[in-house]
């Protein structure tokens, strides 16, 4: 298996509905044990994830990995604060970004690149009501054309 071989654990779609994506990074999680064993067997929630930068350090709050039963001695807090592990200029370079208003910066999705786990995330500007009704429209037209080419008869 070569070391760059990705493999998608968990993705983030509510931050695609919810959010533009201006820029994306890729970071490593700081992680327990039995918490790597959990996102193995594929038991992790983005859903409702933010990461903040405190002090020069990035956390990621909110990013559900439910509790190793096997593990269920040494278990952690599903909900703890976890830090990203980042370049310094990464993250000094997102903290002046998010700084703007109406920036968040979100997880997109959580994945294995060869044995390492990786957090993507995502420097976001928050959509209003009417870009997500554009949005589901545009899919919506998209999907009807896809569904009308394939049912056509030559």
């Amino acid at each position: 298996m070569s070391n760059d071989s990705i493999k998608t654990v968990a993705k983030n779609k509510k931050a695609y509905h919810d959010y533009f994506i201006i820029e994306s990074y890729e970071a490593g999680i700081e992680l327990k044990g039995s918490e790597v064993k959990s996102i193995r067997a594929g038991r992790v929630n983005l859903k409702d994830s933010w990461c903040s930068i405190v002090k020069g350090e990035i956390f990621v709050n909110g990013l559900h990995i439910s509790v190793y039963e096997q593990g269920a001695m040494w278990c952690k807090d599903p909900l703890r604060v976890r830090k990203l592990l980042m370049h310094k200029k990464e993250i000094m370079k997102l903290f002046g970004q998010e700084q703007q208003q109406g920036y968040s910066i979100i997880p997109l999705s959580l994945y294995f690149k060869g044995s390492n786990i990786k957090l993507q995330i995502g420097l976001c500007k928050g959509k209003k009501l009417y870009d997500k009704r554009e949005d589901m429209a545009r899919k919506s037209a998209k999907r009807d054309i896809e569904r009308a080419l394939k049912n056509r008869q030559y």
